[in-house]
């Protein structure tokens, strides 16, 4: 995946993730990796993993102690080893918000495309664990993507009036060339006003197919009360709203709206005019808002 393609995606998850939703996941995937690395860390010192007999151990686990860790995502609950000499305290909670800020960033690259053993790798050499095996790397890995499998596979419940659905195109490493796939993303609202990430996918192309695929695994992960529907004017997604959310609007998302009307412009007028249309959605009311509209329309 391109850098900036890759930024732009984690800045879209830390968006609608860790600012508004979503932070359950967050915290459940945290908690499993800090806990992975500090198994890791722990075999790594003592010279020998959980049960395994070797002629370099020079120490012995025994049990657990529970302490609490607070994050930016919330309070999580740790089981720190303990050892049958000595003690062990984990590295990663010393420079508390520089380790903390390096294990949310992975847990957020594995929500958007998958858990990457190279950065797993990369992460515990960088706080100071050397020596861990490939199986130990990908032990990680797969308790990671559990948590990331079980995020997306996840039941909805409840309603969800408002869907903005959207796609972008990172490149992708795959079958050793780099293609562009289209990852797709549905955000929904609930009828308190919580806004939440439903799900995503990747494929290959953003065809109707694809989008009706998508839209309808998430009716049988029980999307339901859909009243409107916003995505940009992609006749494939349109003809999949409407075959798969029956009864639901569909409006074009703002953005794409003003990107179509800027597109009209000259540069030198564009931030001017972006503003007065901006004064439109500013309103308190639909009948302010189409008295706006007018006013703009005027000038």
């Amino acid at each position: 995946m391109a850098s900036t393609d890759k930024i732009a995606l984690l800045e879209l998850i830390r968006k609608i993730g860790l600012d508004d939703g979503d932070v359950d996941f967050l915290k459940e995937g945290l908690r499993v990796l800090t806990q992975a690395v500090m198994e890791a860390e722990v075999s790594s010192l003592i010279g020998a993993e959980r049960y395994e007999r070797s002629e370099k151990r020079s120490n012995s686990r025994n049990g657990h102690r529970k302490r609490e860790w607070d994050t930016r995502v919330g309070t999580i609950d740790l089981q720190i080893p303990k050892l049958r000499k000595g003690s062990y305290f984990p590295s990663m909670l010393e420079p508390r918000r520089k380790a903390e800020k390096a294990l949310l960033s992975v847990v957020q690259e594995a929500y958007v495309h998958g858990v990457s053993t190279r950065k797993v790798d990369e992460l515990v050499e960088s706080m100071g664990i050397q020596g861990l095996s490939k199986s130990e790397v990908s032990r990680i890995c797969k308790e990671l993507d559990d948590v990331v499998q079980d995020f997306k596979n996840r039941p909805l419940e409840g309603t969800y009036p408002y869907l903005w659905l959207d796609a972008t195109f990172p490149k992708v490493r795959e079958g050793g060339r780099v293609q562009s796939m289209a990852f797709v993303i549905a955000i929904g609202v609930r009828d308190t006003g919580e806004r939440e990430v439903l799900g995503f996918d990747i494929g290959t192309s953003e065809d109707g197919s694809f989008w009706l695929t998508f839209i309808r695994s998430l009716v049988a992960r029980g999307l339901r009360g859909v009243q409107l529907a916003i995505s940009d004017a992609h006749e494939g997604l349109r003809s999949a709203i409407g075959s798969a959310l029956t009864g639901a609007t569909w409006q074009r998302c703002r953005v794409h709206t003003m990107r179509n009307i800027l597109s009209q412009v000259p540069r030198a007028s564009q931030a001017m005019v972006s503003s007065i249309v901006r004064t439109i959605f500013a309103q308190p009311t639909q009948e302010a808002a189409k008295q706006q509209l007018s006013v703009v329309v005027e000038q």
